[in-house]
């Protein structure tokens, strides 16, 4: 019998679509979630499940960005035969998001026992939502918002790429947060730290959901459940996109900073109670 049923994906897929790319930590909220709802946060399978209904989400990017990624996969695809075609950013580009995804792949490797073992713990997600708070704010108070999507450099794809490590080891700090606050201090202005993130996300995203696939159907989770959570996360997501994007055009990330505080706080008192098991 899977340990999640499908009204269970219904309701964790709709939280992983909302949050993935908010900076609100989807992994933090997921396990939040998990635990009220009884499920085991630490167990493989749940892990796996995690990991695999955040593909639905990045699918929603896919097609959410489709022109643009068509346009620098394409140019990727023609600076690999064509040498006066790697002097364009597009193809520039490419090369940056995959050298920026070797540092988080090559953590995620390395520390998987700690990752899905006391890192998975409760506590850690309140305390990183409470200091990854403290490092957007003073990362949107730092940057100057001065630097658009076609000035980035690879040193700014890899530091912004390396950031990601942080959410991977302390869920509940937020891999959109992370990267999003890095390219903040990097003087990009909210839009391109918004798309760079996004960009960067694919790979890794795509990566982890493909490589937990064979522990989420293998130990406990069924395919229905996988299925549904998958395709949920997918729709939530594409309109999650589609808000942010609007919403930070305009709007500093003050109202996340002090969402996340809440829940950070609230959740410690939850843990601290014993309402809630880490």
């Amino acid at each position: 019998m899977s340990v999640i049923s499908v009204g269970q994906a219904v309701v964790l897929g709709a939280v992983e679509g909302v949050t993935e790319f908010l900076p609100v930590s989807s992994t933090g909220h997921l396990k939040i979630v998990e635990g009220l709802m009884g499920i085991p946060v630490d167990e493989d399978s749940v892990v796996g499940f995690s990991a695999v209904i955040q593909v639905g989400a990045i699918a929603a990017v896919f097609v959410y960005f489709f022109k643009d990624i068509v346009r620098i996969v394409s140019a990727w695809g023609r600076g690999l035969v064509d040498k006066e075609e790697r002097y364009h950013h597009d193809y520039k580009f490419a090369w940056w998001v995959i050298c920026a995804t070797v540092p988080i792949v090559a953590v995620g490797l390395a520390a998987k026992p700690l990752i899905e073992g006391p890192l998975a713990s409760l506590w850690v997600v309140a305390g990183s939502l409470i200091v990854g708070s403290g490092v957007m704010w003073a990362a949107d108070q730092m940057g100057r918002h001065k630097r658009g999507e076609d000035d980035t450099s690879f040193k700014d794809a890899m530091l912004v790429g390396s950031s990601q490590i942080l959410a991977l080891l302390f869920p509940g700090f937020s891999r959109s947060g992370a990267t999003m606050s890095t390219a903040l201090i990097l003087d990009l202005d909210r839009v391109a730290a918004t798309r760079l993130s996004f960009f960067l996300g694919i790979p890794a995203l795509t990566g982890a959901g493909l490589y937990e696939l064979k522990d989420a159907l293998g130990t406990g989770v069924g395919a229905a459940p996988l299925a549904v959570g998958t395709l949920v996360s997918f729709g939530v997501a594409y309109a999650s996109i589609a808000w942010l994007l609007k919403f930070i055009a305009k709007h500093s990330f003050n109202a996340f900073v002090i969402y996340r505080i809440v829940v950070g706080v609230l959740l410690f008192g939850l843990l601290g109670t014993g309402a809630l098991s880490s």
